[in-house]
């Protein structure tokens, strides 16, 4: 156990069990170690991308799985490789390009060679020159490959994991989410429309809870509230699977309306107009009532279905008090044209200046600024007394149940 991972595990949990978040796993550079070795190069499955980002043969996408720059290649019989983007020489990230197409990858450094399954195959002056240096005649360049993950796929989406004894990704997204991941990702051929990135300074651990929190949605956000996209007085539910690792958030469209329910929310605008209104101009596409549901599959994406916009957030941590979020949004390669300019449009709702999601990057730094001078103190998290499974949205069982699964990975009591 290095000396990260004992300090880290120092730690007490507060006697409350999971409805206290201690805030020092939001700021402890201990905490942050040892989440990045059990959780994202543990025994979990990591979102990296979609396959429809990688047509052809010898696409690839630099990616990551927590902090660890990935690279993500359509390999020459259609199947899928990630390779952890570190030469085998002397350690040198081989990629730097977000996406791109090739027949084999080549480190600036030294020039070694790597083929589309991380095999080495070029090795300059490996018997020296006129005689003299090179490699000893012992040197095989085959037990110098690229180290790989494992790679599962389901409609169109790719994970990848350091352990390669995982369980088929069905078996770990699970009964519960399973039908509400297959909504969305039900085999048609997905498109991308376009990405966006943002910075937060914030803990990675506190997006999650964000995607997990119905409470703070028509609170915080003025847009949700007054047009009724995600309102507690509209049908809703929450879901969690066994573990409390995967959730989802589910509900339908309401009005603008003064009533009982928004009367509580002060930023509700019974007056507020848009000035395009086919912004909210929403179809169906899928069977059932709700018109939005997030899902978060832990550990780090969150798949979003809000009116007509799609779309795959990756969550990237940069240390402690820092991540990335990287947004996908896609449709479908069939849509017709008046869908995926919908899509396009409503894609405004999300994003770094999203009329909806902006206010979620400010309220995490204010979170973290919060957390930073008072480690010892923590989050109070009672609202409810589920742990996810409801009929409504007033309650904080979701992230409750989120923290049993990780208290156990990270053996923190």
């Amino acid at each position: 156990m290095s000396d990260s991972s004992g300090h880290a595990l120092a730690r007490r949990w507060p006697a409350e069990g999971t409805t206290r978040l201690p805030y020092w796993i939001y700021t402890d550079p201990s905490i942050y170690a040892l989440e990045q070795e059990r959780i994202f190069r543990g025994r979990h499955w990591n979102y990296v991308g979609l396959e429809c980002e990688l047509p052809n043969t010898g696409d690839y996408k630099r990616t990551f799985v927590g902090d660890t720059s990935v690279v993500v290649v359509r390999a020459a019989n259609g199947g899928i490789n990630a390779l952890i983007n570190r030469c085998s020489h002397r350690g040198a990230q081989f990629c730097q390009t977000s996406l791109g197409t090739t027949a084999s990858f080549t480190c600036p450094y030294h020039q070694w060679s790597f083929a589309l399954d991380g095999r080495c195959i070029g090795v300059p002056f490996r018997r020296g020159l006129r005689g003299k240096g090179g490699y000893a005649a012992t040197f095989q360049p085959s037990e110098h490959s690229l180290q790989s993950l494992a790679v599962a796929t389901r409609g169109g989406v790719i994970f990848a994991s350091f352990a390669h004894d995982m369980p088929p990704i069905e078996a770990y997204i699970g009964q519960v989410m399973l039908p509400l991941f297959d909504r969305e990702f039900d085999g048609r051929a997905l498109e991308v429309i376009g990405y966006s990135r943002q910075r937060i300074p914030g803990n990675w651990k506190l997006i999650i809870e964000n995607l997990v929190d119905p409470y703070h949605t028509s609170l915080l956000h003025t847009f949700f509230a007054t047009f009724g996209l995600f309102r507690p007085d509209q049908p809703s539910s929450t879901a969690t699977d066994a573990t409390g690792m995967h959730s989802a958030q589910i509900t339908v469209r309401g009005e603008q309306v003064l009533n009982e329910s928004t009367r509580e929310m002060k930023n509700f605008r019974a007056d507020l107009k848009l000035a395009d209104p086919r912004l909210l101009d929403t179809v169906r596409e899928y069977s059932g009532d709700p018109t939005a549901v997030m899902s978060v599959i832990w550990p780090n994406v969150i798949l979003q279905q809000q009116s007509n916009t799609l779309a795959t957030r990756q969550i990237v941590p940069r240390g402690p008090a820092e991540f990335d979020l990287h947004w996908t949004f896609f449709g479908y390669a069939d849509d017709a044209d008046d869908l995926r300019r919908r899509r396009v449009m409503q894609a405004n709702l999300m994003g770094p200046a999203g009329y909806i999601s902006m206010e979620d990057g400010e309220i995490i730094e204010r979170q973290q600024t919060g957390f930073e001078k008072h480690a010892d103190a923590a989050a109070v998290v009672e609202l409810g007394d589920d742990l996810g499974n409801t009929d409504h949205m007033v309650t904080e069982g979701l992230i409750r149940a989120m923290y049993g699964p990780y208290r156990t990975v990270m053996g923190l009591r």
